[in-house]
């Protein structure tokens, strides 16, 4: 089943192309690393695929569901990547359940999920906490959490290891690697991409250059320099 759908997706920022003409097709339950300079265009990416922007040309669908602007859809959530961009409320609790009642949940649903979430994320001991008092590593599975409890189908996470240590750090990407969502990670981090991710797309310029198995693309040293990137450490020969 095809997740999601794009054809001939093309955006500007005032008279600056962002895409051109981009097509591209994700499978359900894959998990797709997007990976590219500064600037190439990644957020860009997700924020059209949410709905937050307004594409000038060409088609988004989600499971054959046409994506209009500024409309919310349950189906696919945005792990940004400042998680302080996301966690406004006084305790933790209050910002994991936030979406659910907002979606009408009953009390008793939300408290099912809310406990579930928890677990999955490991972060039963800080539901009473404030999310500002909270170590960057914590604040990130806060985040994952309060997109989690709205059953999403397709999860989009922008750079989610930028900042964390190495314990936190390899949490997510055991998490990650459970996840049972669709989802797309746009990061730096080429060994995590290289540790999830089944398939990894390369942009550059607004354009996807290279699509395919990571190994494989990210130990292309001519491609990678092609698109100022490095070949991470583990495959560097």
């Amino acid at each position: 089943m095809t997740a999601i759908y794009i054809n001939n997706l093309c955006f500007q920022y005032n008279n600056k192309k962002i895409f051109d003409n981009l097509s591209l097709t994700v499978q359900d339950k894959s998990k797709v690393g997007l990976i590219g300079a500064n600037g190439a265009g990644k957020t860009t990416l997700f924020l059209s695929i949410c709905g937050v922007l307004s594409p000038h040309q060409g088609e988004i669908k989600l499971f054959d569901k046409k994506i209009i602007s500024h409309n919310f859809y349950p189906e696919i959530g945005l792990i940004f990547q400042n998680p302080d961009d996301q966690l406004f409320c006084p305790t933790v609790k209050d910002d994991i359940i936030f979406g659910a009642e907002n979606l009408g949940f009953s009390p008793d649903i939300i408290e099912k999920k809310l406990q579930e979430v928890l677990h999955a994320t490991g972060i039963e001991h800080l539901q009473n906490r404030i999310p500002h008092e909270l170590s960057g590593g914590e604040k990130c599975m806060v985040a994952i959490a309060s997109v989690l409890i709205m059953n999403p189908q397709i999860i989009l996470y922008d750079e989610p290891s930028a900042n964390l240590d190495l314990k936190a750090r390899r949490r997510l990407i055991n998490f990650l690697q459970s996840s049972s969502q669709t989802i797309l990670i746009s990061s730096h981090d080429l060994e995590l991409i290289l540790e999830v991710c089944d398939r990894v797309l390369v942009m550059n310029q607004g354009k996807i250059v290279a699509d395919g198995n990571p190994r494989e693309i990210m130990s292309n040293d001519d491609l990678m320099r092609e698109n100022n990137l490095e070949i991470p450490p583990s495959l560097a020969r």
